[in-house]
């Protein structure tokens, strides 16, 4: 497992900042970053994109494909995410919408959780199900699996 120190030594030796987009995990992307003493040189910012609202807003996500696709989805991570590379100084962000739980549909089951990677190299979304943990347990997972992404992107 990667951890957020690995991320910021990363994203320092590239010159790279780092920008958070997210909605389940309420900005604990952010804070895991942020906890890392130095964390400025290599933490941009974080957008905390709870509400529909905020999203469109702060990150500029398109009505348009909220009504089509639905927060949960891979084409809100990937607006999300290219929305905080936009809005920020950074040359990488990571974004991060789903269903912690409880609940879901089935369409939308708990553990569902949509990531996005922006940077200079493109858009990269994909989805995991870390199925109904519950709720704690799935954000600390994609807390987890954002830290990965933004890794391997880095190391790209």
């Amino acid at each position: 497992m990667t951890t957020a120190a690995e991320v910021l030594d990363i994203a320092r030796a590239r010159g790279v900042m780092i920008a958070t987009a997210e909605s389940c995990t309420g900005g604990l992307i952010a804070g895991r970053l942020t906890d890392t003493p130095g964390s400025s040189d290599a933490f941009e910012r974080g957008f905390v994109t709870y509400s529909n609202l905020a999203k469109i807003e702060m990150l500029g996500i398109r009505p348009e494909t909220l009504e089509a696709h639905g927060a949960v989805s891979e084409p809100i991570a990937a607006e999300m995410a290219a929305g905080a590379l936009a809005r920020s100084k950074a040359g990488i962000a990571v974004s991060v919408t789903g269903v912690a739980g409880p609940g879901g549909t089935e369409h939308k089951p708990e553990g569902r959780v949509c990531f996005g990677i922006a940077s200079a190299f493109g858009i990269h979304t994909e989805t995991v199900d870390f199925g109904a943990l519950g709720r704690a347990q799935v954000r600390a997972a994609t807390v987890d699996h954002a830290l990965e992404l933004l890794a391997e992107r880095l190391r790209a």
